[in-house]
């Protein structure tokens, strides 16, 4: 009799394959469900920093994903005009520890943890999750596509708007807090010949930036607002979003009127906004969270990518280490939620840095800004760094515990 624990995973992002990952590590039956045709590519890059970069490295993919890093050269900050304000180290904005920590465009990154489990995890792509209903033997699941299944256990790895969540938990608004940004992000083509490098205009409220991850043809661009509610309204409806967008920055100067002429033309823009999500916990029953679909940080700390991959392995850790979920999911918080808090607190500096909303935060960034080109390293946020990760994921046949009863 085969004694594996079978899990399901809704969702095929960082958090759900980095789980998919450490759990067929030890022992584990994983499927992952994912309601995209396949692996999604492409996408705006991320960071992976401090406890992160441990994770990855003891995944085996460090290696390939050095070889992915973006290494952007420089960040230059322009005034109202387009003049230049300052231009610093890329790494000395974000915190990042300068030939250590990463950027790689998020497709690498999943095409990476894809590649780690495609042959050892079932995947079921093209579908999700319909119905959960838990018992003291299970979770039955219904799929999108007609079929049901039973599994010992649910994690729902499938990001801020998590649909796994809404099922188990109840409503978004219950725990997703509005950040008072608005952004819209799209590509359009790099006339400004810009390489590897990110230039952003700011006025109070307003940021408009042109990223290049490298030499060629596209630019990423990013029109961010500050605005004191959420657009309820414009969320779902494209042609509102672009309205919003193109009224906000109407009279804009710099390239800025270019950026809203490519967006209204481009087929890959994607409007949100800045908000965290912040559960009082994280599972109930045979149902868990992690990644995103827990503890979005937003994109205004940097570090969702990174806390996706920690969460992953600390909750892995949890589930082999304890036969029975639920002490396995309340070691999970316990060993995780105060570096998930410090992260998240890292949004009050972030928005500060880079979205000033008033004239005054712009005056003291553009200082900020200033005195960091003249010194010689740039401040590293601890937060990033502050979770030890346990020694027992050095040993590639996992401790005693996790072994796979055969």
């Amino acid at each position: 009799m085969n004694g594996k624990r079978t899990v399901l995973i809704s969702g095929a992002g960082v958090s759900g394959l980095a789980l998919a990952y450490w759990l067929h590590r030890y022992g584990f039956a994983v499927t992952v469900v994912e309601k995209a045709g396949a692996p999604r590519d492409g996408g705006y890059p991320v960071d992976v920093r401090g406890t992160a970069i441990e994770v990855v490295r003891r995944m085996g993919i460090l290696p390939r994903l050095r070889d992915a890093h973006i290494d952007s050269r420089r960040a230059t900050f322009l005034d109202a005009d387009g003049g230049e304000v300052a231009t610093v180290r890329t790494h000395a904005v974000a915190g990042s520890v300068e030939g250590q920590d990463l950027e790689v465009r998020r497709g690498e990154l999943t095409a990476s943890l894809h590649a780690l489990v495609r042959d050892d995890v079932e995947f079921l792509f093209d579908d999700s999750v319909d119905t959960l209903d838990q018992s003291a033997g299970g979770v039955d699941v219904t799929f999108r596509g007609g079929r049901r299944r039973t599994f010992d256990l649910v994690v729902g790895a499938d990001g801020t708007y998590s649909r796994t969540r809404g099922l188990v938990f109840g409503p978004e608004e219950r725990f997703h807090h509005y950040l008072g940004y608005c952004f819209a992000v799209f590509t359009m083509p790099n006339t400004l010949g810009l390489s590897r490098e990110l230039v952003m205009w700011n006025t109070p409220g307003r940021a408009a930036a042109l990223y290049a991850t490298g030499d060629g043809d596209e630019l990423h661009a990013f029109l961010n607002f500050h605005r004191p509610q959420p657009p309820t309204d414009a969320l779902r409806d494209p042609g509102a979003q672009r309205e919003l967008v193109a009224e906000t920055f109407a009279g804009a100067g710099w390239e800025v009127p270019g950026m809203l002429a490519a967006l209204r033309d481009a087929d890959d823009a994607f409007f949100g906004t800045a908000g965290q999500i912040r559960m009082p916990r994280w599972s109930d029953g045979r149902v868990a969270l992690v990644g995103d679909a827990a503890y979005a940080p937003s994109f205004l700390t940097g570090q969702g990518s990174s806390l996706a991959l920690a969460g992953a392995c600390v909750l892995a850790h949890a589930l082999a280490a304890h036969r029975d979920h639920t002490a396995a999911f309340a070691a999970h918080e316990r060993d995780f939620r105060g570096f998930v808090d410090m992260n998240q607190a890292l949004v009050t500096g972030g928005a500060a840095t880079l979205f000033p909303a008033t004239a005054r935060d712009l005056e003291r960034r553009d200082t900020m800004l200033r005195n960091l080109v003249t010194m010689d390293s740039a401040p590293v946020r601890p937060a990033h760094s502050a979770l030890a990760l346990p020694e027992d994921y050095d040993d590639r046949s996992g401790p005693a515990w996790a072994r796979p009863v055969r």
